[in-house]
């Protein structure tokens, strides 16, 4: 059985960090940095047997996904594509030597710079990239083949990149049915499959074309659209067809798995920011961080931190910022930086791109900051281990 810890997945701009809390989840101590300083934007794990995943890489290093049998204790990197680093090493071999450069297959070339994003669905594993496309592998991660249902898709011409280039961040899962997925994509929008990747639709109709009416900003809803740059896509628990999606321009509620959205952003200090979480039971509580937008320094509004909860499927939200910095803040929280936990009463953890983690074991009503001083956070999941 379970001991009753907990960890904390951290994907850093310097590697890759796990935090393991006590049962309590009020004592953290901090392992790492992992996955040989690479640039990590995500790091997933599997419940039943502790095996991690750690997706990531750059234009130095190129592209892989680290893979570790033991809770993040030991690593091998998958590379898939290769970056700079490889091409100087090819041509100077005492600098190949003084690395321990070996010359590795990358099945994908130069197709794509990092993989941002992992998710599984039953015994299939997934990776989205920069720019974006999506790979699966039935292997564990040890092989990789790229789903085409979804990378020729006839909007593919028309994906434009958003700030951070063209990425496919977001991977979900509907764990009674693997066939079922949603993807989020900067700058396409949201896309589903019901096959299992063999074919997608694009999902990212207004349930009521009104609501893009007025709106200047060119990221907002517009033309019976939610707008494209969709920044994070959760999935309620227990709730068919229940998605919420933080975009560029707000927060939106779908109940038809994404066949139409809805705004429910009112009540909200700004329409700008990036994560979301969603209760592991009550579909209609989530928290989110707002930013007070995009040119305007993407840090809390009033410098003051507060993660924003509603309890009614986003028609009403309540600020909490008790254990949160209320002066002089100026984090971000991007957009896989906020998970949380299966627990009674749920925990709820986010990331800073100053280093820092914070944690609420009731719920958001309180916060403590758990670790400091780590690099830029790029993404924080949970694992909860099942007996083994």
């Amino acid at each position: 059985m379970s001991d009753g810890a907990i960890h904390l997945l951290v994907g850093t701009t310097k590697g890759a960090f796990v935090l393991d809390g006590d049962v309590d989840r009020t004592r953290w101590s901090v392992r790492g940095p992992y996955c040989g300083g690479w640039t990590i934007n995500h790091v997933v794990g599997d419940p039943a047997t502790g095996t991690l995943w750690a997706g990531g890489g750059g234009d130095w290093s190129g592209a892989g996904v680290w893979r570790s049998p033991d809770l993040g204790r030991t690593w091998e990197p998958t590379k898939l594509t290769t970056g700079e680093l490889d091409r100087w090493a090819a041509e100077e071999p005492d600098f190949a030597e003084s690395l321990g450069w070996t010359d590795q297959v990358a099945p994908f070339g130069e197709d794509f710079s990092q993989v941002w994003s992992l998710g599984r669905a039953g015994d299939r594993l997934y990776a989205g990239t920069k720019p974006a496309s999506l790979l699966v592998s039935d292997d564990d991660g040890g092989t990789w083949a790229k789903v085409k249902g979804l990378t020729d898709h006839p909007s593919a011409q028309e994906w434009s990149p958003g700030a951070a280039g063209l990425v496919l961040h977001t991977i979900v899962a509907d764990p009674q049915d693997p066939e079922r997925m949603w993807v989020g994509i900067s700058a396409a929008g949201v896309f589903a499959t019901e096959d299992g990747g063999v074919t997608w639709e694009r999902r990212n109709d207004l349930a009521d074309p009104a609501d893009g009416e007025g709106n200047s900003h060119p990221a907002a809803a517009s033309d019976g659209h939610t707008g494209f740059c969709v920044h994070h896509l959760e999935r309620a628990a227990g709730q068919d067809g229940l998605l919420y999606q933080q975009n560029h321009h707000g927060v939106w509620r779908s109940e038809d798995g994404g066949l139409s959205w809805r705004d429910v952003t009112a009540g909200l200090p700004s329409t700008f920011g990036f994560p979301l979480q969603v209760h592991p039971r009550d579909g209609r509580t989530l928290w989110t961080v707002p930013l007070n937008g995009d040119t305007e320094g993407r840090y809390p509004p009033d410098a003051a931190a507060a993660v924003w909860r509603s309890r009614d499927g986003g028609g009403s939200w309540e600020a909490l910022r008790d254990g949160l910095p209320q002066e002089a803040c100026f984090f971000t929280v991007l957009r896989q930086g906020m998970t949380g936990d299966r627990r009674d009463p749920a925990g709820v953890y986010f990331g800073t791109n100053t280093g820092s983690v914070f944690a609420s074991h009731d719920e958001g009503d309180t916060w403590t900051e758990v670790a400091r001083h780590l690099p830029t956070v790029l993404a924080v999941e949970v694992l909860e281990p099942e007996g083994r």
